[in-house]
């Protein structure tokens, strides 16, 4: 017997890619399992992948049955995610996926958000200075969101080293259609994605924006400032995230990398000269990196691929789980990818 864990908010993408892994898992066992509009349904009726699960359906999210679980997955919008959490009881610890206890400054959350702001918890980024140990001391854990964790780990050794300044950073980084979730949208059809490449929520309107600052500032001890423009890119999952900020010294961008980052089981600095694709990380929990000096324009760039619905969702939250309930971090993860 394992770990009892419940997962609210389980047939959307993310919750889905969670029963997966908690599949896969040799320490954890999966409790209650609950949906929104899918309550229910057969879990296998909306995730026909996850043959292991036939005859279990999807329940009402409901507090109490989440509760009779050690550790909750909250893979919910923020407006609900909050809401639950408040619901359950302190012994029992959370992993949030959503963006609820992320911010520290109720003014950043009022500016991209609509909700009231229901405070900041640990922030789940294990590979940040410190982020182990604060995680595996915490009952309620915020999951980093995908772009903020690509972002965030390409910059902070950059910054944190004083490689480059914070001043003038630029981002643009394309993820896959999955990340918008599940939900149908008009712009989110195949016949509107396939074959093109397209901006959204550009001008520095991304709810990601202060959480990256937030995290680059308490990581490198310097106020940074983020213009990020995010594309959709014609592709399930995946985020290739290319950081630009200017040059602060004679020290090399990628020799940063290296040094922040050696011993990191899921982050990988590549070989000289290679550059990352999102089909390399694809059902993997590993982060690649990549960085080199412009020295024409006199600005480091960094690129990093990830999969979005792993380390930059569910297998986050699981890597997250396993510091929270004292089991091996990389636990029921993998760095490898699948391919083609």
């Amino acid at each position: 017997m394992g770990v009892r864990v419940a997962v609210a908010g389980a047939s959307g993408y993310a919750g889905g890619e969670l029963l997966r892994l908690i599949a896969g898992h040799p320490d954890l066992e999966l409790g209650t399992v609950t949906a929104g509009a899918n309550a229910g349904a057969a879990v296998t009726a909306v995730h026909p992948h996850l043959a292991e699960f036939a005859g279990r359906t999807f329940e009402q999210t409901d507090p109490g049955r989440l509760a009779s679980a050690a550790l909750v997955f909250l893979a919910l919008h923020h407006d609900e995610s909050a809401a639950i959490a408040a619901s359950l009881p302190d012994e029992v610890a959370v992993v949030d996926l959503s963006a609820s206890f992320r911010l520290a400054d109720p003014g950043d959350w009022a500016t991209y958000y609509r909700t009231a702001h229901a405070g900041r918890w640990v922030y789940g980024l294990p590979e940040l200075p410190g982020g182990r140990e604060q995680i595996a001391a915490a009952s309620r854990v915020a999951a980093p969101g995908c772009y903020a964790t690509a972002i965030i780990l390409a910059l902070t050794p950059l910054l944190a080293s004083g490689v480059a300044e914070p001043a003038d950073i630029v981002v643009v980084a394309a993820s896959g259609t999955s990340g918008a979730g599940r939900s149908p949208t008009q712009s989110l059809l195949a016949s509107e994605v396939m074959g093109a490449v397209s901006g959204y929520q550009v001008g520095g309107v991304h709810r990601h924006t202060p959480e990256i600052e937030q995290a680059l500032t308490e990581a490198a001890g310097r106020r940074p400032t983020v213009s990020f423009t995010p594309l959709l890119a014609p592709m399930p999952r995946g985020i290739l995230a290319t950081c630009t900020a200017r040059l602060a010294g004679p020290a090399g961008p990628r020799e940063a990398l290296v040094a922040a980052y050696s011993g990191e089981p899921f982050i990988h600095v590549l070989p000289e000269g290679r550059w990352p694709s999102t089909a390399s990380t694809v059902g993997s929990n590993a982060v690649h990196l990549q960085a080199a000096a412009d020295a024409h324009a006199g600005r480091a760039v960094v690129m990093a691929a990830l999969d979005n619905l792993v380390k930059g969702a569910a297998g986050q939250a699981i890597q997250i789980a396993n510091l929270m309930l004292g089991l091996p971090e990389g636990a029921g993860l993998s760095a490898n990818g699948v391919a083609p």
